[in-house]
């Protein structure tokens, strides 16, 4: 099997605000920030561009289910079905189905915590065209 995480996707949190949340973080942090949040480019050891997004949720997001927790971490992952297959067989659970987009495809796991934790497999060149 390939590597499993190559690296951080994401962090995503709950907030009563998220607007004003992104607003006082491009004040006070300089966050380049959008509708979505913030997009962090870097290079991987390939020197392939590569994204890493910070995204305020509001607090009633459903997004998080069944995690009851006020985050959730996105992972890169190589192979999002190679992994999902092999940590079904390590007994992880695995919530709903495999999503593809433009961007990449996705597929989500819980953590011994109850943590949801979101799996991409990235195509960052989506971002950039």
């Amino acid at each position: 099997m390939k590597k499993r995480v190559t690296g951080i996707g994401g962090f995503f949190f709950k907030t009563e605000d998220p607007k004003k949340t992104k607003d006082w973080y491009q004040k006070h942090l300089g966050l380049n920030t959008d509708e979505y949040g913030c997009t962090f480019w870097w290079k991987d050891n390939e020197g392939n561009d590569c994204s890493t997004q910070w995204s305020p949720f509001k607090k009633d997001t459903k997004y998080f289910e069944p995690s009851q927790k006020e985050f959730m971490m996105n992972f890169r992952v190589e192979n999002l079905v190679e992994l999902l297959d092999e940590l079904k067989k390590e007994g992880v659970q695995v919530v709903g189905e495999i999503e593809e987009y433009s961007y990449g495809k996705f597929g989500w796991i819980v953590d011994l915590e109850g943590n949801k934790i979101e799996l991409w497999e990235p195509i960052d060149k989506a971002f950039l065209e």
